[in-house]
């Protein structure tokens, strides 16, 4: 057996191992009364992960598959993995494994959850370090995108800003605002330039979307701040927001995003119609 097989086959009964390790309570699912086998089932680890369910269990017989830096993320994070899991995840695979950047969570504790739930009229999220989407709220899915529907490997806000054509048409000048996306998340980029999690992000970026291409190659640089934003909803119209992030107190990879209804607009009674089935 030459070393790439012994590797992928490695690879898979690793696996295979830390699966059988996670009860599927710990990832918010129904223990059941049918499973044979202890842990969490390959169709519970493929779609958790947003992995098609023959792709992983190809991975998981050892079968020579080329696996990116987001199915490895997003294994990790399914899997729980420590770091130095996580590391040997990576090196099995065959990638540069992470080294000096935030752990990541897909879930944030109840408690931060329901902050969110108890913004009733205000759409608002949380995201880490990566940009990652890990929460949100009802009335964030309700004018925007229903972000559940996203596979979860791609529910990065950048890059939702730059392929999702449904995302687009929710900005009065998305130019301006995925322009200065960009120049936000030059900060990101700049402290976490080892992290091949993002490299790839970028690259892939650069790939589908000219616009990214263009704007990222001007290095244009802005912290955030405090900002004004319309959003277009197909029914109710024009919505205008105050945008305003936040640190999360017990773990500063984390930001809570929230848009404000604007004051002396009609937007909240708008979202309040949608919230109580006025309008479709």
């Amino acid at each position: 057996m030459d070393n790439s097989v012994k590797r992928h086959k490695e690879f898979g009964d690793f696996l295979k191992t830390r699966r059988a390790k996670i009860l599927p309570s710990q990832v918010g699912l129904p223990e059941g009364t049918r499973r044979r086998t202890p842990g969490l089932r390959r169709e519970d680890v493929a779609s958790l992960s947003g992995i098609g369910l023959t792709w992983y269990t190809w991975i998981e017989q050892g079968r020579p598959i080329q696996v990116s830096i987001q199915v490895l993320e997003s294994l990790a994070r399914t899997l729980k993995l420590d770091r130095e899991e996580t590391a040997h995840l990576y090196i099995l695979a065959g990638q540069s494994p992470p080294t000096s950047f935030p752990n990541f969570n897909e879930s944030v504790n109840p408690m931060l959850q329901h902050v969110l739930d108890s913004l009733e009229f205000s759409p608002a999220m949380i995201m880490d370090a990566r940009w990652n989407l890990i929460a949100w709220n009802k009335v964030a899915s309700k004018l925007s995108l229903d972000y559940s529907k996203i596979d979860i490997y791609k529910r990065n806000l950048l890059q939702i800003m730059f392929t999702n054509e449904e995302y687009k048409k929710t900005f009065t000048d998305w130019s301006s605002i995925a322009q200065g996306m960009i120049a936000r998340f030059r900060t990101v980029y700049s402290k976490f330039m080892d992290d091949p999690y993002i490299e790839e992000l970028v690259n892939e970026l650069k790939r589908e979307s000219k616009e990214f291409n263009l704007w990222w190659s001007m290095h244009n640089v802005k912290i955030d701040d405090n900002r004004f934003k319309i959003i277009i909803h197909p029914v109710l119209g024009e919505l205008h927001f105050e945008e305003t992030t936040y640190m999360v107190a017990d773990n500063t990879s984390l930001r809570m995003i929230i848009f404000t209804p604007l004051v002396d607009t009609d937007t909240k009674e708008k979202i309040m119609r949608i919230l109580i089935n006025q309008t479709d």
